[in-house]
This record gives C-alpha cells, structure tokens and sequence, in this order.
C-alpha cells in the first residue's frame, strides 16, 4: 500500500453514479460527490472538484487535466450500458433523443451516425431527468439510453424494444475498445501522483474482490441514492463481460481514434493524442501491459 501525504478528507473527489463506477470507487475512504457525467465535468472544469471519474470527451475537449493512467471505464464490444432503444428498423429511424448525461456517448452516436451514413434527427433534451424515456411511442423513433437507466429499461422491457449497442457497432467499425470514462485530475493539485496510484490500488482491490463489489451493489451498500437491487448473475456478467477497467495501448490508440473522429466530424477542434514513454507503472490487470503515459498522465 502506498503511503499517501494527502488528506483523503480535503481532497475534493467525484464519481459518476452508475454501477459500472463501483469497482473504482468501492472502499475510497473519503468523502465522494456521486452526479452525472456532465454535472460532474462542469464541476471539475470550474474547480468545485479536484479529481472526477467523468466522460473522456472532457479530456478530448479540455485536455488540461492529467489522467490517473491504466484506469478506465470502457468496453471492447457491446457495453450493454450505451444504446440506443428503438422499435423498428434502425435504419429507418427518423428522429433520436439525446441524453444529456454524458458527451462521451453522445459524441460518439454522432460519429458512428456520420460514418456510417445514418441521418436521424438528434434531439437534445434540455436537462437530464431521472427515468424519463420519452421518444419510444413510435417506429420511426429512438432514444439514446445510459448508465442504470439503460441497464433499467433493458430489464424491464427485454421483449418490447431493440437495443444498438454503441460499444458494440464501434468496435466492429473501429476494431479497438471504446473509452466511456477517465478519472481526470486538476492540473494544480498537489501529490497528484500519489493520488493517482492510490486510485489504482483501489482499482486493483475492487477487482481481486468483486464477488464483494456484486454484493454490495445487489444489496444496495454504499449507494449513493435509492438504487433498485440487482440481479446477481447479470453483474457477474457485466462486470466480467461487458466492462473493462485498463487503460493500455489498446484503449489509448481506442480514444485517440474517437478525437480523430470527433475532429473530422466537426466536434472538436484538431485533437492529436500523443502517449510517450515518459512514466511507467507495473499493473495487477490480468493482460494489461505495463502503462505508457503522456506528460498529462500519472
């Protein structure tokens, strides 16, 4: 365990509130402000917060922050938690909405959509509203769904609807994994580095026991809200399934190819990744490599 000369208690820390943030969060021993990504990140950019698990789109937009390296929220394949929900044809869907809480998965239905040649109307909803599903009364519309929400929806109406994974048609597009989320650090924060790798043992903890993480998360401990339980057998599978927790060089050539896409496709300004060799750190993550981080990255 790493000796830690920050205070966990003044450390200033947020996590998105989806069961998919619990293996990284589980056991932090201070106080954590739980939001939705996009809450979370215009928190982080105005300093409110000092280190946030958010959209990696932020990084993509505002890449002042350093990334706590070889961690991650992503999926190399379907991610289960990123769909689009329809009744007819996708092809022929005519309108989707949007939802707010993360620009990451916006942002990338935007660039599939474009790659692929698909042109519904994307409707933005204004702010998010917990539960709402709106735009599913139709054949000829859709409604971008994530987090617990969609995990919600998919439980509940698995015979009613159909589901387009966007991990799933990324990697089959792309071929790489797709990078939902990074814990981002602000640029001034002292002991960064320390930080960091306490994060990663966190990580590392939390994965060495996640028969312990399901547990908790079935019955609801350390929730923060109301959270209905789970099933024990599909978050074995999401967790060992659908979610992957590195960030290796298969994740970093994954999030450079979404900011050449987002540049193409005019939602970002040109956005060159570069990860140099500069720090280097041994991993506990069965198949990852030891990481190859930027001068942003810790």
């Amino acid at each position: 365990m790493t000796d830690h000369c920050y205070s966990v208690n003044a450390l200033r820390i947020g996590c998105v509130k989806y069961f998919n943030a619990r293996p990284l969060i589980r056991g932090w021993s201070g106080e954590v402000e739980f939001d939705h990504p996009s809450a979370l990140c215009k928190r982080l950019a105005d300093g409110e917060l000092d280190v946030a698990l958010v959209s990696s789109f932020e990084f993509l937009r505002n890449p002042i922050y350093r990334i706590v390296d070889d961690v991650s929220i992503s999926s190399d394949g379907p991610v289960y938690s990123v769909v689009v929900a329809h009744r007819g044809d996708f092809s022929e869907l005519e309108e989707i909405e949007l939802d707010p809480a993360s620009e990451s998965a916006v942002n990338l239905l935007r660039c599939l959509f474009r790659e692929l040649g698909f042109k519904p109307r994307l409707l933005q909803r204004v702010a998010y509203v917990s539960g709402t599903v709106t735009k599913l009364s139709s054949t000829s519309s859709g409604q971008l769904l994530i987090g617990d929400q969609a995990i919600g929806f998919r439980q509940e109406h698995a015979g009613e609807f159909r589901f387009w994974d966007l991990g799933e048609h990324w990697k089959k597009l792309i071929g790489l994994p797709f990078v939902y989320a990074l814990w981002l650090i602000r640029p001034e924060l002292a002991d960064a580095k320390s930080i960091a790798q306490r994060l990663r043992e966190l990580r590392n903890e939390n994965l060495a026991n996640i028969d312990d993480v399901i547990a908790d998360t079935v019955a609801g401990v350390g929730d923060a809200g109301q959270r209905k339980e789970l099933n024990r057998e599909f978050l074995v599978r999401y967790y060992r399934k659908y979610l992957r927790f590195g960030f290796g060089e298969e994740e970093k050539e994954g999030l450079k190819t979404f900011a050449k896409l987002c540049a193409k496709h005019g939602l970002l300004e040109k956005c060159d990744l570069g990860f140099d060799p500069v720090v280097t750190h041994e991993t506990n993550i069965q198949g990852a490599p030891p990481g190859c981080v930027a001068l942003q990255l810790l």
